[in-house]
């Protein structure tokens, strides 16, 4: 089992910044690739983005390319996300999630994730 718990997230202005923290306990936190999603209302969850159990492969979404960074510290069992430039239409409930992965794949959908955190909002006011 793997517990996630997200933080970080709150009002911000357009154009500002954030960043979302997920610390992991449970298992050994550096055998699990980790994804960020995000779900706004009325919208259906998407991936914002990814990284390798390892770090060394990371996915981003077209929409936050060049804005978001996404991190992990395998020593302190977390992973970020970086958030620059935040626009309104990054308005959203973010999650964290990871699955059981090896080697330097990145997973990009949902239902490949096995545990997830209980979210945090993020509010981009225009």
């Amino acid at each position: 089992q793997v517990q996630l718990v997200e933080s970080g997230g709150g009002l911000v202005q357009a154009g500002g910044s954030l960043r979302l923290s997920c610390a992991a306990s449970g298992r050994t936190f550096s055998y699990y690739a980790m994804g960020w999603f995000r779900q706004a209302p009325g919208k259906e969850r998407e991936i914002v983005a990814a990284i390798s159990w390892s770090g060394g492969s990371t996915y981003y979404t077209n929409s936050v390319k060049g804005r978001f960074t996404i991190s992990r510290d395998n020593a302190k069992n977390s992973v970020y996300l970086q958030m620059n430039s935040l626009k309104p239409e990054d308005t959203a409930v973010y999650y964290c999630a990871a699955i059981w992965g090896s080697g330097t794949y990145t997973y990009t959908h949902d239902y490949e994730y096995d545990y997830w955190g209980q979210g945090t909002q993020v509010t981009v006011s225009s």
